[in-house]
Order: C-alpha cells, then structure tokens, then sequence
C-alpha cells in the first residue's frame, strides 16, 4: 500500500526525473499508480474513504429500538448489565462474545444521542485571591502513637495561586479546630487573602432553609480578619477541587514519607507534629517564587490572634459530672451543684470556678459519650459502697484489668456488698497513694494468694520504705610532710 511519504516523493522526483517510470521507481511503486495519484493531485490519506459500513449483520438490530428507549429513561445502565438481562430474556441467542459489540453500540449512542455530561471548568488564580480548607481523614495511614492507634483528620489549607499549603491536626470538623486552624495557616503564611472557601461544613455553613448563610461564630471569624466567606454547592466537590486534589497529593506523600521513614509509630504526639511539619516545608519547597509573589499581595494581620475557644457556664451535677456537648466529664465532688465556667478548644477543655483554675480534660470527639476518673468521686463511692455495683460508669472505675481481676477475684469469695467495699479501699489507696504501686501489688497477688485491701497496703508500705545501707568510708590520713619538701624547694628557688 502507498503511503502519504511515496507519494510527496513521487511529486518532488517529477521535477528532476526525465521521466514518470523513473520518478515512480525511485519512489517505490508502480509507474500505474503513480499515474493515478499524479491525475488526482491527492494523497492516499485524502483518497481514503470513510468506513461506514458493517462487515457483518447486527445482531441487536431487531431489539436496539427497545434497547434506546430504556437507555433513554435510565441513561446510567451499563451495556453489560442490558447484556446480561438479554441473556436471561432469550437463552442461546447473544453469546459471551457479543458482548463488546453492544458496548460499541452503547458507546456510540452516548456520544451522538445521550445525555450531556458534566463539563469541569478550569478557574484562572489570581495571587492573593482565594484560599481554600478542608478536613480529610488520616486513618488508613494507620498513624500510632506509643504503639496505640491514632484515631484523627488534619485541617488543611491550600493558596489557590501558588498551592501553598499547611495543615494542623485536630480531632473533629468542630468550629474551634476550624478556627484553630485557619488562624495558624494565616499567621504561617504572613497575610491575610481576600476570600476562604470551604465545602458545606457544618461549623462554618447553616443548612438551606436557615436565612443567615453561615453561622454566627464563622461570621465573626471572617470579619475579625476582613476575610469574604464562600463555600461549595451541596454534592459540588470538585468546586473545592484545589484543596481537595491537595489532600490526596498530601497523604500519598505522608504515605511515602513514613515508608522511608520505616515506621508508622511515634514515641509521643510532637514527634508526629514535626513530622508533618517537615513534609509541608518539603512540599512547599519548589513553589517558593509563586508563594513569594503570592505574599506581597497579600492583606496585614491583626495585631493579635482571635481566641480559638468556645465559652461556657456548666452546672455540676448530682453524680459529679458536667454536660459539655452532649459528652459527660467528671469533676472534683466537692464542686457539686457549683456553675463551672469551660473553655472549651479543639482538643480540650479548661475548667474555672470564681475565676480561678481547676483543671484541664482531653475533649471526647463525638456525642453522648463519657470521661470519668475515679480519682474525683472515690471519696464518695467508699462511704457508699453499695451503689458500686449498679453504678453507670463502673466500668470507668478499673484503671487497668488487674484491678477487675481484683474485683472478681474478691467476688468470688465474698459477699458483693463485702467485695465492693474491700475493693473501692484499694482503688482510694491508688487514688491516694500511688496507682502504679497498687497495680504492682495486686500483680504480685493476683493467682498467689487472697486479695484483701490490707494485704495491699502491706505490699505498698514495705515498696515506699526506704532502704538503709551504712557503708564504711575508709579515709587515708594525709602526709603532710610533702608540704614541707614543697615550701623548701620553693625557699631555695627564690634564694638563687
């Protein structure tokens, strides 16, 4: 067959050569041919005529017409899901390899007669402009700390003009990460951009039928910082697309660096934080000039940051605990029917009663859940050991199993109400003494001998008491005549 390249060589040759023979043989076809492609003044490309026709019958011809009126009405049936059911409606008719020829066949209607599709518009940055944040999950990284899963998701923001990003790590899509979280991304960067985008969080977005557009906390956020609010149309991602392409580019580039670094464990939750600082600086490094351009453009801070923290005033209960977000935490019982003041963050909240101090407790990520310590409520529990047994949050009063191997061991051979007593004065030693000197006695007896409160106090007094040693100190006396020598000497070198 004659190609496109013979042909421009027959037409080059024509001009040098004597003759048509002679320019066809150096082309490399036949002096016939030439002739033919020389009358037409065209190359076989143009020659060529379109294929349209079937080299063989159709074999869904008889039924394409029902075929296209249920693509019609369901355009997202797949063409091997038709096939399948044709295979059912008439056995033996469409074998296994007919199967792509109606592919083909779908194919083509979805091109020419199907539905239109989506159509991704690509947005032009400019610098300064636009930031956008996100939350994405991080628990198939399989992240632990101290060889105990790490359960947690990283606030991520992202500049649209230079995909500069950082990220914090946080523990809910609360409002308190998210301000946490914005806040250290726009101290990070130096500058404030005009306008933050987010998907629909609920921290940020109220929901469609509410008048007000995002929520009043999120409001005054973006106006502390002169900041235009915007977010994504509900089952829009790709309207978040910068950000939301940078999460995946994020945790595959976590999911390297810790195959390189060879380990998913860290000892403690700062090691991980420098980890994931370190990754953000090297994957900023090469949009250092874009970022540089991006900065000038981009507004001055406040003189100061924005308090990340929601205030509430928090009655303590008649069990000692409080209501914070629909989570219970214990207090101290003798704050019992005060008002508390909470400071609730992020990742914590702290506790204040008449403007003073009381302590701070890890915050529970989701609801209707609990954090009690038995050190708050023990006093109680040992001058009302019958309520042990039945108590909501028993479970929360077994710092570790040995202690409910402790329990049980003490049922077994008293009464409940004698067991729950014996066992709450071991539990108040812990919480007097030392929780980790109690756990090592009750190791030290559990399966050797009884377990009683007092056989553990025995073991505990005898653990703190000091050990005595005298040791002899043998001192020898010093010769003091080797002073003398020295002073002569010195005498007779000042005499010479």
């Amino acid at each position: 067959m004659v190609d496109n390249q013979q042909v421009r060589r027959l037409l080059k040759l024509m001009n040098t050569e004597t003759t048509c023979a002679i320019a066809a043989a150096k082309a490399g076809m036949d002096e016939k041919t030439a002739r033919k492609y020389l009358r037409a003044c065209k190359l076989p490309s143009e020659l060529r005529k379109e294929h349209t026709w079937r080299t063989r019958p159709n074999p869904f011809e008889e039924i394409w017409e029902e075929l296209r009126e249920t693509l019609t009405l369901i355009p997202g049936l797949e063409a091997k899901t038709l096939f399948d059911d044709l295979q059912v409606r008439f056995p033996g008719r469409f074998p296994d390899g007919q199967l792509r020829t109606l592919q083909r066949q779908v194919k083509r209607w979805r091109a020419l007669e199907g539905p239109s599709k989506e159509v991704f518009f690509p947005q032009l940055h400019r610098p300064g402009e636009l930031a956008q944040s996100d939350y994405t999950h991080m628990g198939k990284l399989g992240i632990t700390i101290s060889r105990q899963p790490f359960d947690h998701l990283v606030y991520h923001f992202v500049l649209t003009y230079s995909n500069w990003e950082t990220g914090s790590i946080c523990f809910s899509e609360s409002f308190e990460s998210l301000s946490e979280g914005l806040q250290s991304a726009l101290w990070e960067c130096g500058g404030v951009p005009q306008t933050h985008q987010t998907d629909r969080l609920t921290a940020a977005v109220q929901n469609a039928l509410h008048p007000a557009e995002f929520t009043q906390r999120y409001q005054a956020l973006l106006k502390y910082y002169g900041l235009t609010g915007r977010k994504s149309q509900a089952a829009s991602p790709n309207e978040n697309g910068d950000v939301e392409q940078r999460n995946y580019r994020f945790k595959r580039a976590a999911q390297q660096a810790l195959l390189l670094r060879g380990s998913v464990d860290f000892d403690t939750l700062d090691d991980y934080q420098q980890f994931l600082r370190k990754l953000f600086v090297r994957l900023n490094s090469g949009r250092r000039e874009r970022f540089l351009e991006e900065q000038r453009t981009l507004r001055k801070l406040p003189a100061q940051r924005l308090e990340s923290c929601k205030r509430l005033d928090v009655k303590v209960g008649l069990s000692s605990t409080i209501r914070v977000n629909n989570n219970s935490y214990s207090v101290e019982s003798r704050l019992l029917g005060e008002t508390l003041q909470v400071s609730l963050f992020a990742d914590h909240l702290d506790l204040f009663y008449a403007q003073k101090y009381v302590d701070t407790l890890p915050r529970l990520r989701g609801e209707n859940k609990h954090l009690i310590n038995y050190r708050h409520v023990i006093d109680q529990l040992v001058r009302k050991p019958g309520a042990f047994e039945n108590y909501r949050y028993r479970e929360e009063m077994f710092p570790c199993s040995y202690f409910r191997l402790a329990y049980d061991e003490l049922k077994k051979s008293h009464t409940q109400q004698k067991a729950a007593r014996e066992y709450l004065k071991i539990l108040e030693m812990a919480a007097m003494e030392s929780e980790s000197a109690v756990t090592a006695a009750l190791t030290e007896l559990c399966g050797h001998q009884a377990i009683t409160a007092d056989a553990v106090t025995k073991i505990v007094r005898a653990q703190q008491q000091p050990i005595s040693r005298v040791t002899a100190v043998n001192i020898v006396p010093v010769d003091l005549s080797c002073y003398d020598s020295l002073l002569s000497t010195a005498e007779v070198a000042y005499a010479n």
